[in-house]
């Protein structure tokens, strides 16, 4: 087993009392540098078993959310990696010694992929299908799972985008995307993913955060690469608007208000993503912080 001692583990709970203290157990026996549990607002036990079993528990006196949960534990690690894993039982501690040793081959980011047995339900396996498929379109490669919660990291460069964050379930796609967009080397290690332990069970209602879902697939494209969703959809509206122009000519021999407004809306719609564009890199512009020599 590889040594972990440099590697600290996040995990963030709330109101996983029946599952969390398995969870510790487990990270603890591969003998990183610290575990660490950020109790979201938990109204259970969970930050005493937590404590009991041997974490470092940080508290949030109200649920912010799992992003932020993430991010104060980030703000908080010592280690010169950070892994993550949920607190509900279904990630194997084991899967974290192959996510850090893919790391020390020369990687920024490793996620642990799930495959179709992975997902909770139809539903989300059909939402998280479309989300690797837009990153892949966007980054120009193959992303085997966007949206797992398992992950290793280097500590340094994932706190440089910190503040890119939301304080959401949304936070490993952004964190993903945002290190593809910093030209940081991403990989993917397949692991598979257990029935969860939390009497809880899933944070994530599919209908009341089907909104959500439609959101960030937008998100993504705007922090990636906001041209590649504006300049499709200013072509739609060109074409649009040339078709009716030719259509009303030949019919009535005549230019319409309506041809006008499609093709200014694709005008507008174009020049927007060309500030859109301009926008996103001066939010990934290289920062005056020394990188991590880890290797």
């Amino acid at each position: 087993m590889s040594d972990l001692k440099d590697t600290s583990i996040v995990i963030p709970a709330k109101n996983e009392c029946g599952s969390i203290g398995d969870v510790v157990a487990a990270a603890i026996a591969l003998k990183p540098l610290e575990v660490i549990v950020v109790d979201d607002g938990s109204t259970d036990t969970t930050a005493a078993v937590a404590t009991a079993h041997g974490a470092r528990v940080l508290t949030h006196r109200y649920s912010m959310g799992n992003g932020a949960a993430i991010k104060s534990g980030a703000r908080c690690a010592k280690g010169r990696w950070l892994a993550f894993m949920d607190g509900d039982g279904q990630h194997q501690a084991a899967d974290l010694v192959k996510l850090i040793e893919k790391l020390r081959e020369g990687y920024d980011l490793v996620v642990g992929a799930r495959d179709s047995r992975g997902q909770s339900s139809f539903g989300r396996s059909l939402g998280n299908r479309i989300y690797n498929w837009l990153a892949s379109w966007m980054v120009g490669r193959h992303v085997a799972d966007l949206t797992s919660g398992m992950r290793a990291v280097s500590a340094s460069k994932f706190k440089e985008i910190l503040y890119l964050l939301p304080n959401g379930f949304s936070y490993p796609t952004t964190s993903t995307m945002a290190f593809f967009r910093s030209g940081y080397q991403v990989g993917f290690v397949p692991i598979q993913v257990l029935q969860r332990t939390s009497s809880t069970g899933s944070h994530i209602n599919l209908y009341r955060d089907g909104v959500r879902f439609l959101l960030i697939i937008f998100k993504i494209g705007a922090l990636y690469s906001p041209v590649k969703i504006f300049f499709p959809t200013s072509l739609l509206f060109l074409i649009s608007g040339l078709s009716y122009f030719a259509f009303t000519l030949l019919t009535d021999g005549r230019f319409t208000n309506f041809g006008a407004l499609l093709l200014t809306t694709s005008v507008l719609v174009f020049l927007i993503g060309l500030v859109s564009e301009q926008i996103t890199n001066l939010m990934f512009l290289p920062t005056n912080r020394k990188d991590d020599n880890e290797r």
